[in-house]
């Protein structure tokens, strides 16, 4: 991990961590983005327990064509029609360190267009 990218991203990353966590009633929503893919997860940090997940690596998202951005707000959107399924409709928002912005926003937006709020 000597990369500084890397390092400030994980300094963050706690920083933010130890401000929130999720709830079963109010789950956290953490973004994990990779240079060809982007996974959303919601988390009940009481339990540790991974609740729903999406990614761009799902088979109806896949095959979409597009961007990287317009699959992260189709991974937004099926992360919100999951929590929707569980009855979940708010959650708080952990972008992992990263900057609140491109594909982190779209997968924001996605899941606010599918009905979750934060």
């Amino acid at each position: 991990m000597s990369n500084v990218k890397s390092l400030r991203r994980l300094k963050i990353r706690h920083t933010i961590r130890r401000k929130i966590s999720g709830t079963a009633q109010k789950p956290r929503l953490a973004i994990f983005r990779s240079n060809t893919d982007i996974y959303a997860q919601l988390i009940d940090d009481s339990k540790g327990v991974t609740i729903a997940a999406a990614s761009s690596k799902d088979k109806d998202i896949k095959a979409q064509s597009g961007t990287k951005s317009d699959k992260s707000k189709l991974v937004g959107a099926a992360l919100a029609r999951k929590a929707g399924e569980l009855d979940v409709k708010e959650v708080v928002f952990d972008r992992g360190g990263y900057l609140y912005h491109g594909r982190v926003k779209a997968v924001a937006e996605g899941a606010r267009e599918g009905g979750l709020q934060f």
